[in-house]
């Protein structure tokens, strides 16, 4: 998914009650989203325990942390994003704080509150039972409701602890400086947004987007980044449901279908019997609204999306009928194929990379890893095959059957964790990919900061476990003679010569193609990519600074 997507600098903010005795992951904390605390840039609240003691700031006087300058690494940008001081996730969080706690051990939060992801105990000192994420089909009648429940509670309900920002971070603090820009948001919906912050575009001014830039796509980032954004609202619905033992479920989707077999009523909404791009109206999912969707109105206004209804999901599986490749799933024998490649990633370390599995498995190579750009596989084969809110890549969190997509996505990253038998981080680079992909860049908008090694590495470690994991899918055995074989060979072989030749006729020709324009519509538009140019390609020569000696600017809105 190379998702080009909205507004300028923005950042969102979740802010955190002040006080509270078990912080959680994700933006921004209350106590630190103060006039003065954007100024300082210092994030170090008290920690107040259970019964209503204070541990100090970071729970010091607890040993729990202290509150010290933030190191984040001084990656160079690849040449791919050539600005400086823009973008408000430029070596995140540092727009905003610079200073913050740092917990010692595996306690963590933002004010060292609670545990790492993967422990328990009073000193966090614990490993923690892993909660069993499930094949939402083997799933029992009363596990489904209480699923689909369970989100709908979460689309539905304000988080107590976070709030998004409605502007980029130049206006922060508003017009007068005293006033953060900031907006209430239910779990799912911040969810949404999280996702949308993390590939929207950098906006250079009104309706001047520069698209090329994503942190949780189309590089070394997609699975790592992914990985977190499940535990984060995991553990958020583990929170509002009061019950630690929650797991998200997953959807096998590689089963080479032309039917989405868990669109029923009873997992993720089936078809409205009226309306075959509509939700039937016996699934919760039909009365949910969409957010985070006019990107032509965030670029054009250079702010954020404030989290305001858009509109019902949409959705039609296998309705496409201009694009007939992604009108059937991934196959279990593609997800085999694609588990048996030893590399995670391989330069250029973007949607290119061959002999990639994290590329493969992201779907923009055949499963065996050959490159090829009129190929859509695996994860994004799955998002087009659903064929409507699923398939806008900014804002495809809105379907509630991206969590149960990406789940599956996750557990054959797993897979090939165990597969290739390895914990390090092999093929991970440690500078050269895209901004925010490199192997220790911290994770764009979770705070406290998280980097990409920190969930590079097996689910049960860092609290989760799938009941069932992607196996390899043997090759049937030949049913050809020798001689058979051979002639195919040699056939082949010329077959090969009479297509380059071919190729090479017809390159110039799709080389004029403008990808998602009438022409280019079809196999050569890059799937999960925005591509019809809304707003202008910043082109000026020299790199652009912004100084941010003041938080605020003013910018026209008409």
């Amino acid at each position: 998914m190379h998702i080009s997507r909205i507004t300028m600098y923005t950042l969102v903010v979740t802010l955190v009650a002040i006080f509270l005795s078990s912080p959680v992951s994700g933006q921004f904390p209350r106590a630190c989203m103060t006039v003065d605390g954007i100024l300082s840039k210092e994030c170090c609240p008290e920690l107040i325990s259970p019964d209503g003691l204070t541990l100090g700031v970071c729970g010091q006087t607890a040993s729990r942390g202290s509150c010290q300058d933030l190191a984040v690494p001084d990656i160079p940008h690849n040449p791919e994003y050539p600005f400086t001081n823009v973008d408000d996730r430029e070596r995140w969080p540092n727009k905003f704080f610079n200073r913050t706690c740092v917990c010692e051990g595996n306690f963590w939060g933002y004010n060292c509150g609670e545990c790492r992801y993967g422990w328990t105990g009073e000193s966090c000192d614990q490993p923690a039972s892993p909660v069993l994420r499930k094949n939402i089909k083997n799933c029992t009648a009363e596990e489904r409701r209480r699923f689909v429940d369970a989100l709908d509670q979460a689309k539905r309900t304000v988080h107590p602890d976070y709030i998004i920002c409605k502007e980029h971070w130049l206006g922060l603090l508003g017009p007068n400086g005293t006033e953060p820009q900031v907006e209430n948001v239910t779990i799912y919906n911040l969810f949404v947004w999280m996702h949308y912050y993390a590939v929207r575009d950098t906006l250079l001014g009104p309706n001047q987007p520069w698209r090329e830039i994503d942190f949780a796509h189309e590089g070394p980032a997609y699975n790592t980044w992914h990985r977190m954004h499940l535990l984060w609202l995991e553990r958020e619905m583990q929170k509002m449901l009061g019950d630690e033992t929650f797991a998200l479920h997953y959807w096998d989707w590689a089963v080479g279908g032309t039917e989405c077999d868990v669109c029923t009523d009873d997992m993720m909404g089936g078809r409205h019997p009226l309306n075959p791009t509509a939700l039937s109206p016996g699934s919760p999912f039909s009365r949910w609204q969409s957010v985070c969707m006019s990107l032509d109105d965030y670029n054009r206004l250079v702010t954020l999306c404030n989290g305001t209804d858009e509109g019902p999901i949409f959705r039609n599986p296998g309705g496409n009928v201009d694009r007939p490749d992604v009108r059937i799933l991934p196959r279990g024998r593609d997800v085999g194929r694609c588990l048996d490649l030893p590399l995670y990633d391989n330069p250029n370390w973007t949607e290119t990379a061959e002999r990639s599995f994290r590329n493969t498995l992201e779907g923009f190579d055949h499963p065996d890893g050959e490159y090829d750009p009129s190929i859509r596989t695996l994860h994004n084969l799955a998002h087009l095959f659903l064929n409507g809110t699923a398939s806008v890549a900014h804002a495809s969190a809105n379907d509630p059957i991206f969590v149960l997509l990406h789940s599956y996505s996750d557990a054959i990253f797993d897979a090939w964790l165990a597969m290739q038998n390895t914990s390090s981080l092999v093929s991970y680079p440690e500078e050269g990919a895209p901004i925010g992909h490199n192997l220790n860049n911290t994770m764009v908008p979770f705070f406290p900061v998280v980097r990409n090694a920190d969930v590079f590495q097996f689910s049960q470690d860092i609290g989760y476990a799938f009941d069932a994991l992607p196996e390899r899918v043997p090759e049937e055995p030949s049913q050809f003679t020798s001689f058979e074989i051979f002639a195919m060979g040699v056939g082949a072989f010329i077959g090969c010569i009479v297509s380059a030749l071919a190729a090479y006729g017809i390159a110039g020709m799709l080389s004029t193609k403008l990808r998602g324009g009438p022409g280019g519509k079809g196999v050569y538009q890059p799937l999960l990519k925005e591509e019809d140019d809304r707003g202008r390609r910043y082109t000026a020569e020299t790199a652009v600074v912004f100084m941010d000696n003041e938080v605020r600017c003013s910018v026209d809105k008409e």
